[in-house]
């Protein structure tokens, strides 16, 4: 009797321009049997973003080394420095 325990990103999508949304299922089998399946998505953006006590912006970049090859790959194809630009300036804008 093997239990196996497998995650396969299953779907990636580009929302807003630079929302890079990852949709990846765990496989439990059993004998090659699947026995169970849940699903977990999370977002990426190019940066994560903050501002300081005097105004000034901090974009760090978004460490996706620890992401399926595959989504490493949109992300990358994606986030054009246009796209980092326009993402930067929408944040900027957000804040009240």
């Amino acid at each position: 009797m093997a239990i196996t325990k497998e995650a396969i990103v299953e779907k990636i999508e580009v929302v807003s321009g630079w929302n890079v949304q990852v949709a990846t299922d765990t496989v439990i089998k059993e004998d090659d049997v699947e026995i169970s399946r849940s699903r977990h998505r999370h977002i990426l953006v190019p940066f994560s973003s903050s501002k300081d006590s005097d105004g000034k912006w901090t974009h760090t970049d978004t460490d996706i080394s620890g992401e399926a090859s595959e989504v490493q790959a949109v992300a990358n194809a994606v986030w054009t420095d246009t796209v980092k630009t326009n993402y930067k300036t929408f944040v900027e804008s957000q804040t009240v």
